[in-house]
């Protein structure tokens, strides 16, 4: 899939409007991307955070509808900055 970003200088910065989703298998996945791309933890919320370039990415696990299927499970979610599939398995 093909994305163009244009550097647009200080007027047209970057934002949470546009985001890159990367579906993964496991924790370990999660873990990994998250290690390389979390650059700004005071944006980081429910899977989301922010690259060094200020480029937000959603690091979520493939199975994240079935994880959030009950209230519970979408209270814990609210509260994790990086997805952790076993605490919303055992919500």
């Amino acid at each position: 899939m093909d994305f163009v970003c244009l550097d647009g200088g200080p007027v047209f910065t970057f934002n949470e409007s546009i985001s890159f989703v990367v579906l993964c298998k496991d924790q370990g996945e999660i873990d990994a991307y998250w290690a390389k791309l979390s650059h700004v933890p005071d944006s980081e919320q429910c899977g989301w955070c922010k690259d060094r370039f200020g480029i937000s990415w959603q690091i979520i696990p493939e199975n994240m509808a079935d994880l959030t299927r009950r209230p519970e499970q979408i209270g814990v979610m609210t509260g994790q900055k990086k997805i952790v599939i076993a605490e919303l398995e055992n919500a």
